[in-house]
């Protein structure tokens, strides 16, 4: 059973200066190119919800996942330039979780089916690799780094043939994580 959020249960507002200072932009809803709506971006609150914010428009280049709270310095925390151009709102999930891992492109080699969190696909399933995905059921962050580390990457329900062409650059996943409702 799924239950997907509606817009007005999840809630981010974008600042262009530190400390929620400047010029706003609140968003309920994926929003594929911000800029129009502010030249920059250097705090965020989220008031409800969790989102992913991307570097780049229509949801492309480097992610970053974001959960209910105050983030008043938000770009030198992560690392991050100024430049958010897109965000997706995850919709509350109830139920089960289920993502088929594959160690090539295109579900090609080694297949391995999740239904939890696995901090390390090398030591569970002996899998060097993992370069496309089928989500069945719930969201996913998935990273390039054992344990929940590096670079990140947002799935959800559908076919991710090929990692390159879904977030624009390299990634090698080695663990993934459900998100699930307690972000919320």
């Amino acid at each position: 059973m799924t239950s997907t959020g509606m817009s007005n249960m999840s809630k981010i507002i974008f600042y262009e200066e530190r400390n929620f200072q400047g010029r706003s932009y609140e968003c309920k809803s994926d929003c594929p190119d911000m800029s129009s709506y502010l030249s920059r971006c250097h705090s965020c609150r989220v008031e409800r919800g969790c989102f992913v914010v991307y570097d780049r428009t229509n949801y492309m280049g480097n992610q970053y996942f974001l959960r209910r709270g105050d983030y008043s310095d938000y770009m030198s925390m992560m690392g991050m330039s100024d430049c958010i151009r897109s965000c997706r709102m995850i919709p509350m999930h109830r139920g089960s979780y289920r993502m088929r891992v594959y160690e090539r492109e295109n579900f090609g080699g080694q297949m391995n089916e999740l239904m939890e969190d696995c901090d390390n696909i090398m030591d569970r399933y002996r899998m060097s690799n993992c370069m496309s995905c089928n989500v069945m059921e719930g969201h996913w962050l998935m990273y390039e780094q054992p344990h929940y580390r590096g670079r990140m990457m947002y799935v959800r329900p559908g076919e991710y043939r090929n990692f390159i062409s879904t977030i624009g650059s390299n990634m090698r996943v080695t663990s993934m994580r459900r998100i699930t409702d307690s972000c919320q």
